[in-house]
């Protein structure tokens, strides 16, 4: 990369930084629990908009892998979310009425949060439907990885996102809070992914999966990105760029090896596909509060319409991470 393009890059990451500076007149504590966070704590941070029914289990299966304390920006609901997460004591929220936009799909909100309250921690950055695994997540907790991260000096993680879908439609199995959303979507694509590498963050571009083949059959090009770096060792320099696809600075993306080795990775399963979908699509799409005038939203409206089913012949039931590592979705890299 020459001098002239890293300056530029420079340059940005500050003019992110100030815009999340400014931003965080849009956002109204609620609940400030941030005294009870410890040095050593793993954090998550997210953004959400009516997710009362998936929050119950979202927040176990965090704090079960070792997530320290949440905080969440909530954008206006009118579900209970606000008055559920209220009433949970590792829970520090905020609540706005702005554009999440104009907020860069909420970026700005939570760049400012991280960079106040996540220097020098682990930071998770999800969604409600978003789950991490990783490499021997079914016996070591999430703060054995980012002791590993620690020793062998790398400071973000990549997972990519994996869409997970149920067998039949989507309306044949209604989603209860508190249950398993994998219990029900536990289908997913094994192998029609596609990769490349953007010039200018340096990250990997990935796109596929059902929502591509479903939904974006006609135009793949327009199709969500999967390549996500959720977890990183936050400073408060560091800025996301767009969602968690990439972040500043540019080293931050180097989560692959370009020497024919691997890296360690995870894989964030995807359980946007419930019986709720319908509705929170149709929401969604009347907001038009979403990236490019709500393209994806748009394609989900029209497909819904004739109650597709994602499930095909070539799904595959997901069993456990070292399925997904065997089918080169993840790595376990060398930590052993």
């Amino acid at each position: 990369m020459g001098l002239w393009q890293s300056y530029r890059l420079r340059l940005q990451r500050k003019r992110w930084r100030l815009r999340a500076l400014r931003k965080r007149r849009e956002l109204r504590s609620v609940a400030d629990r941030t005294g009870q966070i410890r040095d050593e704590d793993i954090l998550i941070f997210s953004t959400m908009r009516n997710e009362q029914v998936r929050l119950p289990y979202f927040l176990d299966y965090y704090r079960d892998m070792g997530v320290g304390h949440f905080l969440i920006v909530d954008n206006d609901s009118d579900d209970g979310t606000l008055d559920y997460l209220l009433a949970q004591p590792d829970v520090s929220l905020w609540h706005t009425r702005a554009s999440y936009k104009r907020s860069r799909f909420g970026v700005d909100w939570l760049n400012w949060l991280q960079r106040k309250y996540g220097h020098g921690h682990w930071t998770l950055v999800v969604d409600p439907d978003e789950f991490l695994i990783y490499p021997f997540c079914d016996t070591r907790p999430l703060r054995a990885l980012t002791d590993w991260l620690d020793a062998s000096s790398i400071k973000s993680f990549s997972a990519m996102l994996l869409d997970m879908y149920p067998k039949g439609r989507l309306d044949e199995h209604p989603y209860e809070s508190g249950g398993n959303p994998l219990d029900i979507a536990s289908w997913f694509d094994s192998g029609n992914y596609t990769m490349k590498k953007n010039s200018r963050y340096g990250n990997l571009w990935i796109q596929g999966g059902p929502r591509s083949r479903s939904f974006f059959a006609e135009a793949p090009e327009k199709a969500p990105a999967l390549n996500k770096i959720p977890l990183v060792r936050w400073d408060r320099r560091y800025t996301y760029v767009s969602s968690t696809h990439m972040l500043l600075p540019r080293g931050l993306n180097q989560v692959y090896d370009e020497w024919g080795g691997e890296k360690a990775s995870g894989i964030l399963l995807h359980a946007k596909f419930l019986d709720t979908f319908s509705i929170k699509a149709a929401e969604e799409l009347s907001r038009n509060q979403h990236y490019s005038a709500s393209i994806e939203y748009k394609a989900y409206a029209e497909s819904l319409k004739d109650d597709p089913e994602l499930w095909c012949k070539w799904s595959e039931k997901y069993i456990n991470w070292r399925q997904l590592e065997i089918l080169g979705l993840m790595s376990k890299g060398n930590w052993a």
